[in-house]
């Protein structure tokens, strides 16, 4: 089974007013789309995602969502309707891709249960969804009156993801004409079985401006903030160039280790680590291992933020101070940001890379090696 994602996006959220779509708005720190992106990232079961957006946002998408590496990402443009939208993401997803849960982007905190609850029932069914039982007295109204009770009996409030096989549901789309509300209505449409699995009411569409309050309320209560510390040294010995923080550093010595002895990507990886108290870099790759024998750290490093994602959690900063004499750090500190940032998968903004001397006292000071000391926030909402 292989389950592609279309994060529908493309909206102008005109309730919420103020101008900017809400889903590039900021909440908690992060905007509601990158929110609503990274969570499915760490769905193992997800091999692709389809980001579908309005064309004139491609500016405030760049600005406000990180693109994680590691996991294909295509943006498309959508239409003028929601269901416009879903088709030009049907349409981009990869061919190897049986399943596929479509998903409103602003709805962020949807959770990881929502979602294996509706993969695990297109197991049994062409399509699936959550809902909640609507458990309100219903009312018609005239005037602004009650003018009629209506039955709640089985009703549902429908939420997404809305999963399905990917062959029905193209072949729903072709045929459907007119506008839908969701997914499960073009499917209904054409015949398809659709499957209601429990839903969240914490997984609540951000549609005004009190959604932002109650969902800030949402996350306050159940995030999770851990800081981790690494700290690595490696001697100086032959060579012609340092690794550090992925960059290689014209020298006249190398540093020696049993990997690349890259000092600062180390200590950032051992940072990480530390945060999900996974123990250290010799645990998960022992120095007694031959095929780590010269390895490149960021094999390391991408391991850890790879299992940091698994768990849920988002590496929010990464700071790394590198501890040295020589060579000088300042004319290679943007690249080492960088490169660093490219392989965790961060904005560059949210990575620090930076050096100091210890005055020329102990063994670097000597000029006997390098030392990195790195600290690292991981947030799991």
């Amino acid at each position: 089974m292989s389950i592609a994602v279309i994060i529908v996006a493309a909206g102008r959220g005109t309730r919420m007013g103020g101008g900017v779509p809400k889903q590039y708005r900021m909440l908690a720190g992060q905007s509601v789309l990158n929110r609503t992106l990274h969570k499915f990232t760490q769905v193992p079961k997800v091999s692709a995602i389809v980001v579908v957006i309005n064309p004139e946002d491609e500016a405030r998408f760049v600005d406000s969502v990180s693109l994680p590496v590691g996991l294909p990402i295509k943006i498309v443009h959508g239409g003028a309707v929601r269901h416009e939208s879903v088709a030009a993401g049907l349409s981009a997803i990869p061919d190897d891709c049986d399943r596929v849960l479509i998903h409103d982007g602003a709805r962020p905190l949807v959770s990881d249960a929502v979602i294996g609850r509706v993969i695990d029932a297109l197991d049994v069914s062409t399509g699936a969804a959550p809902g909640l039982a609507v458990t309100d007295a219903l009312w018609r109204a005239d005037d602004g009156r009650v003018s009629d009770i209506a039955s709640r009996d089985g009703l549902f409030r429908a939420q997404t993801p809305q999963g399905f096989r990917v062959a029905s549901l193209r072949d729903a789309y072709a045929e459907y004409e007119g506008e839908a509300g969701d997914d499960v209505g073009v499917a209904r449409a054409y015949g398809l079985d659709v499957q209601i699995v429990e839903g969240d009411e914490d997984n609540l569409k951000l549609t005004y401006a009190a959604d932002f309050a109650r969902a800030e309320r949402i996350l306050g209560a159940d995030m999770d903030i851990r800081t981790g510390n690494g700290f690595d040294v490696h001697r100086f010995g032959d060579g012609d160039h340092v690794m550090l923080c992925g960059i290689a550093v014209p020298f006249d010595c190398g540093l020696q280790g049993h990997s690349d002895a890259d000092v600062g990507m180390h200590a950032v990886t051992d940072a990480i680590y530390g945060a999900l108290a996974e123990g250290d870099i010799g645990q998960h790759f022992p120095p007694s291992d031959p095929q780590w024998k010269g390895a490149e750290s960021h094999i390391f490093l991408d391991h850890a933020c790879t299992l940091a994602r698994s768990r849920g959690y988002q590496i929010t900063h990464a700071d790394c101070t590198l501890i040295c004499e020589v060579p000088k750090i300042g004319p290679h500190a943007d690249a080492m940001r960088a490169e660093m940032a490219r392989i965790m998968g961060l904005d560059v903004r949210a990575v620090s890379v930076k050096a100091t001397t210890s005055e020329r006292l102990g063994f670097t000071g000597r000029g006997e090696g390098i030392a990195a000391l790195a600290t690292i926030t991981l947030v799991r909402t």
